[in-house]
């Protein structure tokens, strides 16, 4: 009985692999990508699982497809253990050769890629054989793909409670100006004087929406943002075209259509190298340390 047992879990155990991509990346095609498989064989294999079952665990959903009620039973019993075995696996595979592996490293829109490619270029000379999978995104995405497990490493501004931190520093927030704006020549500004300005903003889920809503909101009225977009050199476009002002971190490179004008009061957030609970692979833990050491802020 033992014996039957263990051939059902063992032939099971990719089929619930292919399942899991699936019902995480909600397309068939990025759950092959996932998997470094053809789509055709993730589709038999979960077809196959759906015989084991005998119920239909997927359902097409526009161009993916979506979890029935069994489905969905199936993927949070399962969805935990199968990351606990790919995290064993990982770092077995990892601690047999220290020396290569793969880093799923995440970092913020307002983070440029001067500081990030400088930073790579460094690793890469440290550690040529450790390769390193980059996302970009806003703080809350970078945390929440630390939770599930798609990143290993992020820098997250500012850095969530729930998550071990390292504090690299602080990134100081300036109002961004059109260098023909009559802010332009202050050395200081007040948000008390911004009510009647015109705002180019991220959208209210980013942080740095979240702060300007909040200042202003303290000084008794809320930001005018006839313009909304979360790419950050975008937002310095249109402040360049003067079309409003900007709460933003200053720009790696000059631009000459464009101030930073300091506010007064403490206008900073924290920067933290983020992680995650479960065990990290040694090419994780050598990333980690190298940008701990390489990667800092002014505090």
């Amino acid at each position: 009985m033992d014996e039957f047992v263990n051939s059902r879990i063992e032939s099971a155990a990719p089929l619930l692999a292919a399942f899991d991509a699936v019902a995480t990346e909600g397309l068939l095609t990025r759950a092959a990508e996932v998997l470094g498989v053809p789509q055709s064989s993730v589709s038999r294999r979960v077809r196959a699982l759906e015989k084991i079952l005998g119920c239909a665990l997927l359902q097409p959903a526009g161009r993916g497809v979506a979890l029935t009620t069994s489905g969905r039973e199936l993927y949070e019993r399962t969805h935990l253990v199968i990351g606990e075995l790919d995290d064993a696996l990982a770092a077995v595979r990892a601690d047999a050769d220290p020396e290569k592996g793969l880093v799923r490293f995440g970092f913020p829109l307002t983070l440029g890629p001067g500081a990030v490619g400088s930073l790579l270029a460094g690793f890469h000379d440290y550690a040529p054989r450790i390769r390193v999978h980059l996302v970009q995104a806003h703080g809350e995405a970078l945390a929440e793909m630390i939770r599930d497990g798609r990143l290993d490493v992020a820098v997250v501004i500012p850095p969530p409670d729930d998550l071990d931190a390292t504090v690299l520093g602080s990134q100081r927030l300036l109002l961004h100006v059109p260098s023909n704006h009559p802010f332009a020549g202050r050395s200081q500004i007040d948000i008390a004087e911004l009510p009647d300005e015109p705002f180019v903003a991220s959208p209210p889920r980013f942080q740095l929406r979240s702060l300007l809503d909040a200042w202003c909101r303290e000084e008794g009225f809320s930001p005018r943002v006839p313009f909304e977009i979360n790419e950050i050199e975008t937002i310095r476009a249109l402040v360049r075209a003067g079309l409003g002002i900007a709460l933003l971190p200053i720009a790696e490179t000059v631009d000459t259509g464009v101030v930073a004008v300091p506010l007064s009061g403490s206008r900073t957030r924290d920067i933290a190298l983020v992680t995650g609970r479960r065990r990290p692979t040694a090419a994780t833990e050598r990333f980690h340390t190298y940008v701990t050491e390489h990667l800092s802020f002014p505090s």
